[in-house]
Formats: structure tokens, sequence, C-alpha cells
């Protein structure tokens, strides 16, 4: 068997769609497990259920894989989107060992995916309501992975045209052209589909938004779970569990991530004004007097000015610049400052204790020390 896609020592490459404990499922390349498959069928039994997982159409095989412990001893974690080399596969029960990790193009930390091209943020203009902070705060952590980024407002049809052309204008200003989107009168979804084609997106945005619609809009199969939007809050309802990749008909995998509200702004301050559109063009025709101007109080800045997002810039740097400031005070083995687990996933820093001053005396130091007086006292 000849292909770029079939090693000479009868391996398989592939690329890993679901994590899921210590199990990958792995997408084969079109074109691999056919042909080998078919050496396999005689020992096979073809009225057998095939092991393939739903959201991958035929003819692609998946086999669920487990990592060599080569990889384990070497820490090479396997990740979802990572090209992969698949040993040893089993034709009959679907299973495999993934032996090598490909390089990768790139990597993102949160959602823990690689190889992606773009990034696909999706909000809605109402229900819940637009707000502009929060899509700031997330175009703001989608521009830091250096990725391509892609905004559809979702539920476009409980709008009018009037303001529909309103959010486009202001968001025109921020340098982004979005795209208006209705999952529920399918407005516009081809249009998005077509920037979808032949990549590997992350779709992110606050729960609640239509995400998972607006992937069962996109794939047939995906069948994710849909959640109402909150009545209190006016959020959505979590309801992505966990990362998969899904086969998009047109070509491209599409990655749904777990719903959050607000995500980290952990960047290095002196980075954080190239993460405005707005504010690179000011860049670009002119600079700053300084060379490590943080653009605040410093005279003769260039981006300095009434940029709508200015006010957004200033709050998300007094963030990154307290997250720098925690994070030397944590590598400091003289720091005040611990940081302590609350659970769930949250964190925060307290003050730390003079160890000497509140240390514990061990049951058998306070022997020794009665030892002592008791000696003392004879």
């Amino acid at each position: 068997m000849t292909g770029e896609n079939f090693t000479a020592t009868g391996q398989l490459l592939g690329t890993v769609v679901a994590v899921q404990a210590n199990f990958y499922r792995v997408e084969l390349d079109q074109g691999d497990g056919e042909q080998k498959s078919r050496g396999a069928e005689e020992k096979m039994d073809l009225n057998a259920p095939v092991p393939f997982c739903p959201s991958v159409p035929s003819p692609s095989p998946l086999l669920l894989c487990t990592r060599r412990t080569r990889l384990k001893k070497i820490g090479q974690q396997v990740m979802v989107g990572d090209r992969v080399v698949v040993e040893e596969p089993d034709w009959a029960g679907g299973r495999g060992a993934i032996a090598d990790v490909l390089p990768r193009q790139s990597e993102l930390d949160r959602p823990a995916i690689a190889n992606v091209n773009q990034i696909l943020l999706v909000f809605a203009v109402a229900d819940p309501p637009l707000e502009p902070y929060q899509l700031s705060r997330f175009l703001i952590k989608a521009e830091s992975t250096g990725l391509d980024v892609l905004l559809c407002l979702n539920k476009s049809d409980l709008i009018s045209p009037q303001e529909q052309q309103q959010v486009s204008d202001r968001l025109l200003g921020w340098g982004y052209q979005p795209i208006f989107i209705s999952v529920k009168d399918g407005i516009n979804t081809d249009q998005a589909a077509r920037y979808l084609s032949n990549k590997i997106t992350v779709i992110a945005g606050p729960s609640g938004v239509g995400k998972s619609s607006l992937i069962n809009s996109l794939i047939e199969f995906a069948k994710l779970r849909v959640g109402e939007v909150s009545g209190k809050l006016a959020r959505g309802r979590h309801t992505t569990r966990h990362i998969e990749l899904f086969k998009l008909p047109s070509g491209g995998l599409l990655a749904d991530t777990p719903g959050f509200n607000q995500p980290d702004i952990d960047c290095i301050p002196e980075e954080l004004i190239h993460y405005f559109p707005e504010a690179r063009e000011r860049l670009a025709v002119a600079s700053c007097r300084f060379s490590d101007c943080v653009h605040r109080d410093e005279p003769e800045c260039a981006v300095r000015g009434d940029w709508e997002r200015y006010e957004h810039y200033l709050e998300f740097l007094d963030t990154a610049i307290a997250h720098k400031t925690q994070l030397h005070e944590q590598a400091d083995p003289e720091s005040t400052l611990k940081l302590k687990s609350k659970g769930k996933g949250q964190s925060q820093y307290e003050p730390k204790l003079e160890s000497k001053r509140y240390r514990r005396i061990s049951r058998k130091t306070q022997l020794q020390d009665l030892q002592e007086l008791y000696r003392d006292e004879e």
C-alpha cells in the first residue's frame, strides 16, 4: 500500500477528535483504514456493529486508542487536534495505540487543543443581550492566541435592521466585521459555514448564545445538548462538558468548548495593546515617545485618545499588571503572599504567616523540653 498517510512500517496517521479519560478517539486519514480493513474482513464478524463514532461520518474510520508507555515516560501529552501515528490497529475491536505525536502548528491551553487555524466567537445580540465589555474581553483573549478571529452574532431575528446596522458600525470601529446569523430561522448560517471549510476552528463564547445550536445546524449528526437562558441572570446555562472535534460536511473540523462568561486576562501588560485592532492601526502610523510606554499616563503617547475601547484597555491593563505581580509574588520564596485553593478550580492569594512565629511545636520537642525542665529542677 502506498500513500502519504500510510507509513512503510504499517503505521497509520490520524487526528485526535476527542479525549475521554485515558483513551483517545482517533479519526484515521481517509483511505488508510479503507484498504487496510479489506484484508481483515475475513476475520471480522460482518454482522457486528461498526465501532465508529456517530460524530465522524464514513468513510473515515475511527479507533479508540491508548497512549504508548514511551510517550508517558517522556511527558508527551496528547491533545484534541493532534496529528498522531497509530500502531497495531485492531479493526474488529476498533482499537489502536498512539505511537507518536507529530509537531504542532499551534497550541491552546484553554481549551487544550492543537493545530487550530481560527477562533469563531459566537455572541447573541439579544436574549441574552450583547454586553460590550464581555465581548471585548473575549476578543482580547482570542487575539492573544495569534489565530484568526471570526465574529458571529446570533439571534439577529430579534432586532431590527436599523439596530443591526448600529451594532455593525460600532464593531467596525473596533476593527471587526461581524456576521449576523439566526440559527432559529437559518439566516446566514451557510455564510458562516464557508469560513470554516478545510480548517480546524474553535468555537467559543458565553453560555446561552447558541453555540451548540449553531453546531447542530452545521453538523446534522452532532446532536449537542441545548440549554435555555437563565431567567435571573439573563445568561445561558452551561451545556458543553468536554472538547470534541466534529467533521464538517464541506471539510474541516469544528471544536465546541465549554461555555464560560469571563475569560482570564493573563497576558503580558506590554503586549496587551497589540490585541486591540484599533490601537494597532494607530501604532502603525505613529510611535510613542517611550519604548516601554503602557499607554496610560505617559507623555506623547500615540495610542491614548478618544477611541471607544480605551476604557476597556485601562481596566484590562490593571488586571494584567495584577496578574503579573501575583506571578512574581508566587515565584519569590520570600514573598508575603501564598496561593490557596478554594475548590472547584478557584483560588486566591492570602498573606503568609511568619513560619517561625506561628509554627506548631511537635510533641517530641515538647517532651524534650519537659525532660530538660525536670532535670533543671533536680
